[in-house]
């Protein structure tokens, strides 16, 4: 059965937990229990299931950029938003400044920081925190998601150096408004209180080409088709390629310990496992998703019977 197997990934995911540790440079987030582990998968047929901790509420962190995304597609268009930010791996750490101060003017992608950062500032004037909380909620099928005061407090007083990106972009002309604001909203966007099963529900609505599960459209399929693309090629930080090969799920990692992937038109799935490899990816999540590509071939490019 279903439920056998995620059980089964759940356990096969658990000893690599030992192995990886909570992020510490956003003081907040170390308070997290590395041991804490679950995984939810919504499915198009309205089935769900779920193992382990997928109540547990944690920060969402650089999965909130694919939400950033999506709106910025649709509020901004494509056009604008990829005229200032670019579409390739960056192959560097999601926080590194290296490839920016160098003759590249504009960030890499809208995966990492800068990217992101840049993506802030074109919502910003045109979407208000509170309207970019009512549409998490929406995608994410979780009226519970909230601003966690703690969280965002904890990284607006470590932001120094997403503020020295934030500063680079505007002296390169990527930010023309308010940078503080734009870098506010950034913040508060990483610091959105999630679970696991919130995850599966974003999941599930890119899964779906942007339509809910009571059917309407909330995000048009060509932002869906980019964001989806954009995930599976720069959604794991400076890990995206082995993952790729690996995996080949289209995902979104997050310091948080959080874990978005999506399979296209069958289901979404939302993990959570703080306790995190090198590169910031929840180290238990990794193999929980390799186990599950493997035994039901859902890698991107998988020989289908």
């Amino acid at each position: 059965m279903f439920q056998d197997l995620i059980n089964e990934a759940l356990e096969t995911g658990r000893p690599y937990i030992k192995e990886g540790e909570v992020a510490t440079y956003i003081p907040e987030l170390g308070r997290a229990d590395k041991n804490k582990l679950g995984i939810s998968i919504f499915c198009r047929d309205g089935s769900r299931f779920s193992c382990g901790d997928t109540k547990d509420r944690f920060s969402i962190q650089s999965i909130s950029k694919v939400i950033s995304l999506a709106v910025a597609l649709e509020v901004c268009g494509f056009d604008m938003v990829f005229e200032n930010v670019g579409m390739e791996p960056s192959g560097d750490a999601f926080n590194s400044l290296i490839k920016l101060e160098g003759s590249n003017s504009h960030p890499y992608n809208p995966m990492i920081n800068s990217g992101a950062i840049a993506v802030a500032s074109f919502i910003e004037p045109k979407v208000s925190f509170e309207e970019m909380l009512k549409l998490a909620r929406c995608f994410c099928q979780d009226d519970g998601i909230v601003l966690d005061e703690k969280v965002y407090g904890s990284e607006m007083s470590t932001v120094a150096r997403n503020r020295a990106i934030a500063y680079l972009l505007e002296s390169k002309g990527v930010i023309n408004g308010n940078v503080e604001e734009a870098l506010d909203f950034y913040v508060k966007m990483c610091s959105l209180s999630v679970t696991a099963e919130s995850l599966a529900g974003l999941g599930l609505l890119l899964a779906n080409d942007g339509v809910d599960p009571s059917g309407k459209r909330l995000l048009n399929s060509d932002t869906v088709r980019v964001v989806k693309t954009i995930m599976l090629t720069c959604g794991m930080y400076d890990g995206s390629g082995e993952f790729a090969v690996r995996v080949g799920i289209p995902s979104k990692s997050g310091v948080g310990g959080g874990l978005l992937s999506v399979v296209d038109g069958k289901m979404g799935i939302g993990i959570y496992g703080p306790s995190l490899d090198a590169k910031g990816n929840s180290i238990a999540g990794r193999k929980i998703l390799q186990f599950l590509s493997s035994q039901m071939k859902l890698h991107i490019f998988a020989k289908k019977d």
